[in-house]
């Protein structure tokens, strides 16, 4: 997900009316007057879609019987980890994200659950309207079942990882999602309301940007809170601020990089892109591996 220089992050309380009733923590994002009305809208391509194949998942939902489409690409019997989304939906970039995880190291098996059922955000406006839609419980749910399915489908461990909207997930099921064995999550931390890292169960690595301005959200105070937490947890951690970046500084495809420039993000850091990848490289390694 992607917003502004400015952008300040708004949590407002939700009221949980039963555990079948759509829940939205109302993560609201205020652009800054700097960014044009209406960003520009994208093709949405990617030159990895040959290479996922994609699956229909059924979620143990009590109160509905869901299923959802995912795409999977690596070896059949890696270790499993579930790729989550941006705001934009399954994308270009979330897409390139997987395919470069499963190349990592010895190979691991990328699953993306299509959390938006099908729609993608071509611009801010339409990103915004998404992820007000979604509902965060549900999403949490898409991802207990995404493990398993890696897990019933030859992975023997999964993690969880994910990019703003989805690192929030990601950290989310540390706490929420007892299947999950490790995650790696990419500026977001989950509301209050969604999940308290102090009660995570699985090992957590974080990446921040240290100049990300989504304040409450991903910026270096949010970072630092979310470690304290981890702290009090008693699992495994690790915080990462990457000096010089902002939000999003892991999307570097054409496309990407474009879309980041067009919306005031204009650093380039490869050296900070390639430190997070070996990070989650090894982080991923020591806790999937049998």
């Amino acid at each position: 997900m992607l917003g502004a220089a400015a952008a300040v992050l708004s949590l407002s309380s939700s009221r949980i009316l039963s555990s079948c009733i759509l829940y939205k923590p109302s993560y609201s994002f205020i652009l800054s007057r700097t960014l044009a009305p209406c960003a520009p809208r994208f093709s949405i391509r990617s030159m990895a879609d040959s290479a996922f194949r994609k699956v229909q998942i059924q979620r143990d939902d009590t109160c509905t019987d869901q299923a959802f489409d995912a795409y999977v690409v690596g070896k059949e019997d890696a270790p499993g980890i579930v790729v989550l989304q941006e705001w934009w939906g399954v994308d270009f970039e979330i897409k390139n994200h997987a395919v470069k995880i499963s190349q990592l190291g010895s190979g691991f098996k990328a699953l993306i659950p299509d959390l938006y059922r099908g729609k993608v955000g071509l611009d801010v406006a339409e990103a915004q309207h998404l992820m007000d839609g979604l509902d965060w419980q549900g999403a949490v749910k898409d991802i207990r079942a995404s493990v398993n399915w890696l897990k019933a489908n030859g992975s023997k461990k999964a993690g969880v990882t994910g990019f703003c909207m989805g690192g929030a997930l990601s950290i989310a099921s540390s706490v929420l999602v007892p299947e999950v064995d490790a995650v790696v999550a990419f500026y977001g931390v989950p509301s209050s309301e969604l999940a308290d890292p102090a009660q995570a169960k699985a090992p957590v690595q974080a990446h921040f940007g240290e100049l990300d301005n989504f304040v409450g959200f991903a910026d270096v105070t949010a970072a630092k809170a979310l470690e304290e937490k981890l702290k009090a947890s008693g699992t495994p951690y690790e915080v990462h601020i990457y000096p010089g970046n902002a939000h999003a500084f892991m999307n570097r495809s054409p496309d990407g990089i474009k879309r980041r420039k067009d919306m005031g993000m204009a650093d380039e850091d490869e050296a900070a892109v390639q430190l997070a990848w070996s990070r989650f490289e090894s982080w991923m390694a020591r806790f999937l591996s049998s």
